[in-house]
């Protein structure tokens, strides 16, 4: 009798919850694309009239802002995008840096060091996915050119600024295309624009509105081209940017060798407008007490960096951490004049800003969020995608609302 009992309640279970294991076993994975607009500042929208973007932002939802972390530049902010992570805990610390431990100096334009894992912190978010069985691509996101965690997309390119951005469009069609078992679900896709031209004339020139409005021609070009896809309607899309940009000029410039004696100075990581300083042995305070003093020039010793930045434990920042006020320069002897225009000042500043609109299944349509901080872009993705997140710095709480 026993035993039947058994049984019965053997083959009551299995019934029970067979249609619960089907169903996560054909359960679809959703869809993610992601891409990043170099330096799109938060406001180009009202000061450019770009159209298309207002009828993203009507599809979806529409950010006031998405604040970077500090400091303000490329590749530590791509990575806190991709991580969750700050840039004193994800270890690109800027786009230039020396690491102790490794003897190695980490800078964008050296191939060999971008592509050594050693260097990434964290887990970007297509290492989680890949982990999880996902199938990932990237199009020169930060980091992916590395095995991380012996992990690298399944699908990426090495970086090379020569191929037409409509091209580069076509070919993420193109993976959205492949045969299910090797399509990605996740894309990171990256473009340098207008980050190079609003470099050369400033964010306020006919040259960079003539950038982003080409820009905003080419996202509508992409949400069109996604139409026709079979799985267009199942694709969720954030288009959004790595910082903003600031206008400079040769007026407002601090040169800082003129402050330093050349044996205070082991190494200056950085660019206009902040810097990372190593000091020689013993020569920390005489750096510190040189640079003090200077007006429209903030210093700090890595230890005393204002908490808001997070940024004061990383070996790799070095001993002391140098900013402009915003619209002012630091230069080098070496350096040209600065023109045009600049990042890396406080996050806190709005030039600094950069842009998310969002749009899919998964969001909301016509929603309007407040300004939220970037780290929370990873958490995101993770809930989007059904992937179990690693650990972050970044909330779901922060950003949950845009979500359906």
């Amino acid at each position: 009798m026993k035993i039947n009992k058994i049984l019965i309640y053997s083959l009551l279970f299995i019934i029970n919850t067979f249609p619960l294991f089907a169903q996560q076993k054909t359960e679809k994975q959703p869809y993610l694309i992601i891409i990043s607009l170099d330096g799109f500042r938060w406001d180009y929208q009202e000061i450019y009239h770009l159209t298309h973007f207002d009828s993203i932002a009507q599809m979806g939802v529409k950010a006031r802002s998405i604040q970077p972390c500090f400091p303000t530049i490329t590749f530590p902010n791509h990575y806190s995008m991709a991580t969750g992570l700050y840039p004193d805990h994800h270890g690109i610390v800027q786009n230039k840096f020396y690491d102790p431990d490794l003897k190695l100096t980490y800078k964008i334009g050296d191939r060999k060091m971008v592509m050594d894992g050693r260097f990434y912190g964290g887990e970007p978010i297509w290492v989680t996915a890949e982990k999880q069985g996902m199938k990932t691509a990237s199009f020169y996101w930060v980091g992916s050119e590395a095995p991380i965690k012996d992990i690298q997309p399944t699908y990426w390119k090495t970086y090379e600024n020569k191929i037409p951005f409509i091209q580069r469009i076509d070919t993420v069609m193109n993976w959205l295309q492949l045969p299910e078992e090797k399509r990605p679900h996740l894309v990171l896709f990256y473009l340098p624009e207008p980050d190079g031209i609003s470099h050369d004339f400033g964010p306020i020139s006919k040259e960079n509105k003539d950038m982003v409005t080409y820009l905003d021609s080419l996202m509508w070009i992409f949400v069109n081209k996604l139409k026709t896809l079979s799985v267009g309607n199942e694709v969720n899309v954030i288009i959004t940017s790595d910082h903003g940009m600031s206008a400079v000029s040769d007026t407002k410039n601090i040169i800082i060798d003129d402050y330093l004696k050349p044996e205070w100075v082991q190494g200056i990581y950085g660019h206009n407008p902040t810097f990372n300083i190593s000091a020689n042995n013993n020569c920390i305070d005489s750096i510190y007490f040189s640079l003090k003093g200077i007006s429209h020039l903030n210093v700090w010793k890595t230890k005393d960096v204002p908490k808001r930045f997070h940024y004061n434990s990383n070996r790799r920042i070095g001993d002391l951490v140098v900013v402009a006020d915003s619209s002012w320069s630091i230069s080098r002897n070496k350096d040209k004049p600065p023109y045009g225009g600049t990042h890396g000042y406080d996050n806190e500043n709005m030039d600094m800003h950069g842009i998310f609109y969002a749009f899919g299944p998964a969001f909301k349509k016509n929603f309007k969020k407040n300004t939220f901080s970037n780290i929370n872009l990873y958490p995101l993705m993770a809930y989007i995608l059904r992937l179990k997140p690693s650990e972050t710095d970044g909330k779901i709480s922060e950003i949950r609302d845009v979500l359906k």
